[in-house]
Order: C-alpha cells, then structure tokens, then sequence
C-alpha cells in the first residue's frame, strides 16, 4: 500500500483544514488508517484513526472534538477535518497503515505516507 497525505497550507488559529490521504491499491479497505504528527524537535504522536470498516475512530485527547477523521472507500481516501485549529497543531502530518483495528504507536504501523505541513499562526 502506498499513502499520500496532501491539504496541509498555512491557517490563522481557529481556521480548519481538511486533509486528505489517497492510498494505491485496492487492498486499502483491509487497514486501518491512522493520522500520526510531528512537531519541530517532537516525537511523533499519534492523533486519530479509523478503522477498516469506517464505523470506528479514535483520537487522541489533544484533539478530540477538534478534529474527525472519516473515510471514502470508493475513493480509496481517507480525510481528517480539522477544525479551531491551534498553533500547537503546527506539525507535519503523516497517515499510516496498519491491519490491526486499533493502533496508536508507531510501530503498529506497516506503511506509512509522506507527510504534509500544517502551519498555524497566532
């Protein structure tokens, strides 16, 4: 499976963004996927998924309410909206696959995408 996130861009704070991950393959329905972040000098941290059939996601504390991930299986695209955005929020954001339902560290992680910046100002 390859992944590809796209629709990071630079936001004033409480601004949302919608980001989007496409993946290759039509074995994309098989994995969970799963948005992960990393901030300048940060570990990465996980932040939100979503399972393989779509009815389930989960998300880290930072952002919950903030943010919602959900999928498009015919576009084999999965999105994380995210909304009141905060500077602290500023990171790159990565998706990531797994064929495990639920997975919040990184090394449950079998594929991962290039990532895409989100910048939020002050």
């Amino acid at each position: 499976v390859q992944l590809q996130a796209s629709g990071g861009g630079l936001v004033q704070a409480g601004a949302s963004l919608r980001l989007s991950c496409t993946a290759s393959g039509r074995t994309f329905r098989r994995f969970t996927v799963g948005w992960f972040r990393r901030a300048p000098g940060m570990e990465r941290e996980f932040v939100a998924a979503i399972t393989r059939s779509g009815d389930s996601a989960y998300y880290a504390d930072s952002v919950k309410g903030r943010f919602t991930t959900s999928r498009d299986g015919s576009r084999n695209t999965v999105f994380l909206q995210m909304t009141s955005l905060k500077p602290e929020d500023t990171a790159v954001y990565l998706c990531a696959a797994t064929p495990n339902d639920y997975a919040t560290h990184t090394f449950e992680y079998d594929y991962w995408g290039q990532g895409t910046l989100v910048t939020v100002s002050s």
